[in-house]
């Protein structure tokens, strides 16, 4: 089983590495291999809904996406991170995840997902809410720990002398090691995913 945890700030040794860190510690003692994708410091190009990666299978601006939804592929569930920038997950992980999640259910649809965000003080739980909408719209069972999954600290440092925040980490990478381990065993025992419907839209305007 492997877990991807895609960190979403600038800063690849920063507050929110050391909060995946921790998450992937746990994961690797539960027997989980894990491996940890930078979004990195480079302008992430945001989702112009052109509808072209629908047709074939990959968007039209080649960069980090596309290689990490290949990934994804094999993946057997993910931890998205993030700073909180004005309540806000990160700008480059708001455009990273519109374009890796844009019309590809197929690839996340039940596997196990969770957000960690990061923050000095405030705008933590408006963050983590928004990057676990992306999990909600695409079938995914959703982690949760003892805590919402957030730390606090201006830096690194300090992210770790957050002990709660850290135990909350911990937890967080146990859960989901958990989780994991219980839809291999059902998937021996046969119960697979449930065959989804044919998508319907409704337009509330009339």
């Amino acid at each position: 089983m492997k877990v991807l945890l895609v960190n979403g700030s600038p800063r690849e040794q920063g507050c929110t590495c050391a909060a995946l860190c921790e998450v992937a510690g746990a994961l690797n003692g539960c027997g989980v291999e894990t491996e940890i994708v930078q979004v990195g410091a480079a302008p992430v190009a945001g989702c112009i809904g052109c509808g072209a990666c629908l047709k074939t299978g990959r968007c039209f601006v080649d960069d980090g996406v596309n290689a990490f939804v290949e990934k994804a592929k094999e993946a057997d569930g993910f931890v998205f991170g993030s700073p909180v920038h004005y309540a806000a997950a990160s700008g480059a992980l708001t455009s990273f995840l519109d374009r890796a999640f844009y019309g590809k259910s197929a690839v996340f649809a039940g596997k196990p997902g969770a957000a960690v965000v990061s923050c000095r003080r405030g705008g933590a739980s408006a963050a983590f809410d928004q990057i676990n909408k992306y999990f909600t719209i695409s079938g995914m069972p959703v982690v949760s720990s003892q805590y919402w999954n957030q730390v606090h600290g201006n830096t690194p440092e300090e992210v770790r002398r957050d002990e709660e925040g850290m135990q909350t980490m911990r937890t967080l990478g146990r859960n989901m090691a958990w989780l994991l381990s219980c839809i291999e065993a059902g998937k021996k025992a046969g119960v697979t995913f449930p065959e989804r419907e044919p998508a319907i839209k409704t337009n509330f305007i009339r």
